[in-house]
């Protein structure tokens, strides 16, 4: 065979690959996409997962008695009731000076109504008071979306400083010997770490033995060691990229070691510190295993970092359990549509950012 021949096999092959490996990437998408648009709704994005039901006390300025409670306008409360598909009570609109909008809950806090809440049992206490059992439906994702910003931004804010000063020491301060090779070797097998030993790990220490719970900071705290690798490596190379004239120069002015890596060094390698944190929120976002030993899978927003209100699914873990124990396809590509909408965006506020500090930077 002619050289001219292979050649042409080699460049056949090279362009299969390409096609190949966009064609699996649109598969993939156009798979979400199909299987997930039935399952978004405003009610899906906007909703809470699980139904809360909450008994209130509705003062009215008129005598409640001379009003159908069961349908159609309730004129002394400002509402409209209509049974809905399931034979349930459900309001479907609400006057602006309704005073279902100044509902009390049992404890005396407000809590206002809304429309799109069902109506269980009304229990008339007086001719203007009465008390409702009202049922707000679930069926969203809103405390998963939640979880998920709040695990982004802790496992960030403890992850980022770290790996970035590391990378700085691996760099500017360490010189080549048996100690930098020791500390390379630990992060190339960290990276090759499967994730669900981190979550064994995070499981024994965070959640245990530091008795911080199934909780999303004991979740936070292991997705912060499995993203240093990844912040350590890419943070790295961008500082071997800067020239070694640039240090030069500023040393040559005066100025100290610390102050040339703080004004000279850190500002050239601020695109590629981005680039880490992008791949880093990616992993964040996508990570399952840890997560499941670590921060919990009940769908709540967690009301503090620790504890037992601390615990939250995010969205790859509602997808997860979702498949496994409901076998429900068409809201877990749902929720993965949501995951590529986020990355999306993050992706692009992130080269936002790059592009108006690079032009900065040259004018």
């Amino acid at each position: 065979m002619s050289r001219k021949g292979k050649d042409n096999i080699v460049k056949g092959a090279i362009y299969a690959s390409a096609g190949f490996t966009v064609f699996v990437l649109i598969a993939i998408i156009g798979f979400v996409l199909v299987k997930g648009l039935p399952g978004i709704s405003i009610s899906f994005l906007t909703r809470n997962y699980e139904n809360k039901t909450t008994y209130v006390t509705v003062t009215a300025v008129t005598n409640l008695y001379t009003e159908d409670l069961q349908t159609g306008y309730i004129d002394p409360l400002g509402i409209t009731l209509k049974v809905n598909e399931d034979g349930k009570l459900e309001i479907t609109g609400i006057d602006k000076d309704s005073p279902c909008k100044d509902a009390l809950n049992l404890k005396g806090i407000s809590y206002p109504v809304k429309k799109g809440d069902l109506v269980a049992s009304v229990t008339p206490l007086n001719d203007t008071t009465m008390k409702m059992k009202v049922v707000r439906p679930g069926g969203g994702i809103v405390p998963m979306i939640v979880t998920t910003l709040y695990m982004i931004l802790l496992s960030l804010i403890i992850a980022a400083p770290i790996g970035i000063l590391s990378a700085i020491f691996l760099i500017e301060y360490a010189k080549p010997g048996k100690l930098r090779n020791i500390i390379h070797f630990a992060i190339e097998n960290l990276a090759g770490i499967p994730s669900i030993i981190y979550g064994l790990f995070g499981s024994l220490f965070f959640v245990k033995l530091c008795q911080l719970k199934y909780s999303i900071l004991a979740g936070a705290l292991t997705l912060s060691i499995i993203l240093l690798p990844t912040i350590i490596t890419t943070t790295e190379e961008t500082l071997k990229a800067i020239p070694k004239s640039y240090r030069e120069s500023s040393l040559g002015l005066g100025a100290t070691k610390l102050q040339t890596i703080r004004r000279v060094v850190l500002p050239n390698a601020l695109s590629g510190i981005l680039v880490a944190v992008i791949l880093s929120v990616g992993r964040i976002v996508g990570e399952s295993a840890a997560l499941l030993l670590t921060a919990g899978t009940v769908a709540q927003i967690p009301k503090a970092l620790f504890g037992n209100s601390a615990s939250g699914a995010t969205l790859t873990i509602k997808m997860y359990t979702l498949m496994k124990e409901e076998n429900d396809l068409t809201t877990a590509c749902a929720i993965g549509i949501v995951l590529l909408v986020i990355i999306i965006v993050l992706n692009f506020a992130s080269k936002t950012v790059t592009k108006k500090l690079l032009s900065r930077k040259s004018a």
